[in-house]
């Protein structure tokens, strides 16, 4: 909406601000911020009188989960999303395919994850709907997403797998683009579900990748940059910068009432949302394979679990106390603090790690 208010900078001083994208991403994140503050203590009541007993605890969680965690409302990721989308709708470039597709697929894959902390809710039971039905429509949401990126990309390199650390290197992989695209989208969401399992574990990560996404989008879709950093120019795609740091803001705003002892959880509806839309920004900058390295936690935390579900099938064993990872490390005696900020640590460096593939080529 703001984004209009440029085209008077030729007439009224200071507006040719709204062109930039620069301003327009440090608009979203206080503009998100700011809504989720002002409105998060109301949703939080209103979700702690409409749920009662809150989110269900696993049984077979940590014990500690089971008296410290009790009661405590879920479904935070409404808080994240509604200020992410009005300040998406406030500051970006509404005439930009690549907003819309990033915002669809963050709504669609958050009402998957809305309805299936409903059913946890009101069974209170830790088993949502059918697993295998969610993926089927997660994966269809993804190709969809995916698709409409190959229509909106660059013809060059739309249906190609872009080579960090390496120039001008893409893999062609053709319509299996869609396959590869949707495979990272709905394995990112699910990653960043099993993630969310401490008080503020997963929502600082999420921030961590969003931050390294917002500068990533910005390069890649200015030509200057993009030319000067070898890396795959996608032109029209530094407008994601300013969805990116809606989500940094608007995950500030629910740290605030996420930090422990938590008052809300995020639940699925803001880990499979956030994580898809990490993931869709990824494929659309041509940077999926990026996207391992910065969020190198949240494939760790599903690695865990896969690991821990085939041993457990082939041998009866179990290689860690617990899965995912970081109940792993609760069992070995790490209190919650401990786990959650050497993570936020581990994500730090990943992050560099991933940014430094914009130079090293």
């Amino acid at each position: 909406m703001f984004y209009w208010l440029a085209q008077f900078g030729d007439v009224i001083p200071g507006f040719n601000v709204f062109r930039y994208i620069t301003f327009r991403t440090g608009g979203a994140v206080i503009t998100a911020l700011l809504f989720v503050f002002l409105f998060g203590p109301k949703i939080i009541a209103l979700l702690r009188v409409k749920q009662g007993k809150g989110q269900p605890i696993r049984a077979d969680g940590p014990a500690s989960h089971l008296i410290n965690k009790k009661g405590t409302p879920t479904m935070g990721g409404l808080m994240i999303l509604s200020g992410l989308i009005v300040s998406v709708l406030l500051w970006a470039n509404l005439a930009n395919p690549y907003v819309w597709v990033v915002l669809g697929v963050t709504v669609s894959f958050g009402l998957i994850g809305l309805y299936d902390d409903y059913l946890k809710v009101t069974r209170q039971t830790h088993a949502g709907f059918s697993a295998r039905l969610r993926l089927v429509l997660e994966v269809v949401i993804a190709a969809i997403a995916l698709y409409a990126i190959t229509r909106i990309a660059n013809p060059a390199t739309a249906y190609s797998l872009a080579v960090p650390f390496l120039k001008d290197i893409y893999v062609y992989l053709g319509w299996g683009i869609v396959a590869f695209g949707a495979f990272v989208i709905v394995g990112a969401g699910n990653a960043v579900n099993l993630t969310d399992g401490l008080d503020g574990l997963a929502i600082v990560p999420v921030m961590i990748a969003a931050a390294s996404f917002a500068l990533i989008a910005y390069l890649v879709g200015n030509a200057g940059f993009a030319s000067y950093l070898q890396i795959a120019h996608v032109p029209r795609s530094g407008e994601l910068a300013i969805v990116c740091g809606a989500v940094i803001g608007a995950g500030l705003g629910f740290l605030w009432f996420n930090a422990p002892p938590a008052q809300i959880f995020m639940g699925d509806t803001g880990s499979l949302s956030l994580g898809a839309l990490l993931a869709t920004v990824a494929v659309a900058t041509k940077h999926e394979i990026v996207l391992a390295v910065v969020g190198g936690l949240f494939v760790l935390e599903a690695v865990s679990v896969i690991v821990q579900v085939i041993s457990f099938k082939l041998t009866g064993k179990r290689i860690f106390k617990m899965a995912p990872i970081h109940h792993h490390f609760e069992q070995l005696g790490w209190t919650e603090a401990q786990v959650v900020i050497r993570f936020w640590v581990i994500s730090v460096v990943l992050a560099l790690v991933g940014l430094s593939t914009l130079k090293l080529r």
